[in-house]
């Protein structure tokens, strides 16, 4: 019985060592539940109104959904897809050249249990895909062919979109790969176009993010550190840089970017098991500071700087809370600028 007692004491000091105590910034909105388990969100941005963009979220079962919510947190029924084996996580790309008339922005997500990458047209939400593109196609072990995170990058020099994906469980070398989502008379295709990236083998890789702007891509070694490599796949697969790994408490999680038209920005990253965001510079990479929002255990992020409506007048922020939902903030409130 004592050595109970002292365990649970023991237990209860070191999840209270673990929780952050910088005082708690309390989302601006909180969304309706979703049926299983939140991971990652996305934001598109409506060009026409604003007021009217959509955020969407993975909801991660055999019998999940990508859940798409109003600004107001509420779900829209009629862009949620559902019928999704355990979507992991999901990204927006503005642009998309389906042919020589017709431009369409695309949202793209992993499905982790048909091993595929699935893609829609946004806002009217439907499939360009034919049901799906294989992905990591020459991995003979299937638990290395799990698609998990997903980033889209917009190549400045010719606007070719391609998907980075990751996995569950991968080598030391080639954990990503990097495909071309093209399109042609005969419609939508995935073209494998490299592998990259180093793991330490000591969790996994979920979170990926990339700047199009500058070029990165950035990625989540859970337990060691926030890999930089360049997302042009023409300026090689060489890791440029691991930082910041000793700011968080245990997993490395979500990383959003939050850019700005003067070139500065930030990178906000999910300190999970502390409660915190880790707020980088996106220029140098240094570490600025933390932000406790009052999430739990989050993995995905995501943020957008324009002005969205009277209560996102200087951006959005979305994170991922453990309770099947997603938090809304301004992203003032972060106090990035």
């Amino acid at each position: 019985m004592k050595n109970l007692s002292y365990l649970l004491v023991l237990t209860i000091v070191m999840i209270s060592c673990r929780q952050s105590r910088l005082p708690k910034i309390i989302p601006n909105v909180i969304t309706e539940f979703t049926l299983n388990d939140t991971d990652d969100p996305a934001i598109w941005v409506n060009p026409k109104n604003p007021a009217e963009s959509i955020v969407f979220g993975t909801d991660k079962k055999t019998n999940g959904a990508i859940y798409a919510f109003d600004l107001n947190g509420k779900i829209i029924q009629d862009k949620t897809i559902r019928g999704i084996q355990r979507p992991n996580n999901v990204d927006i790309e503005y642009g998309f050249q389906l042919n020589d008339s017709t431009v369409t922005d695309i949202l793209v997500f992993t499905e982790r249990e048909k091993q595929q990458i699935r893609m829609f047209s946004v806002p009217d939400m439907k499939p360009l895909d034919g049901g799906g593109f294989e992905v990591f196609e020459d991995e003979k072990l299937e638990v290395n062919r799990l698609p998990m995170g997903v980033s889209l990058f917009k190549s400045p020099k010719d606007a070719t979109v391609y998907a980075i994906v990751g996995r569950k469980t991968g080598p030391a070398e080639g954990y990503l790969y990097q495909y071309a989502l093209n399109a042609d008379s005969l419609g939508v295709s995935s073209n494998y176009v490299r592998k990259f990236g180093k793991f330490s083998g000591v969790k996994e890789i979920e979170a990926i993010a990339v700047d199009d702007e500058n070029g990165f891509v950035y990625f989540s070694d859970e337990g060691v550190c926030i890999k930089k490599y360049h997302a042009e796949p023409s300026m090689g697969n060489e890791e440029i840089s691991c930082f910041g790994g000793e700011y968080f408490d245990e997993d490395i999680e979500g990383i959003a970017i939050a850019s700005y038209t003067d070139g500065h920005g930030y990178l906000i990253v999910s300190n999970q098991q502390k409660g915190e965001f880790n707020i980088f510079d996106r220029e140098t990479n240094a570490y600025i500071n933390a932000v406790n929002l009052s999430t739990t255990e989050t993995d995905g992020c995501e943020a957008v700087t324009v002005p969205l409506n009277d209560t996102f007048k200087n951006g959005l922020f979305v994170a991922m809370n453990d309770e099947k939902n997603f938090y809304f903030y301004d992203l003032k409130r972060l106090g990035l600028q």
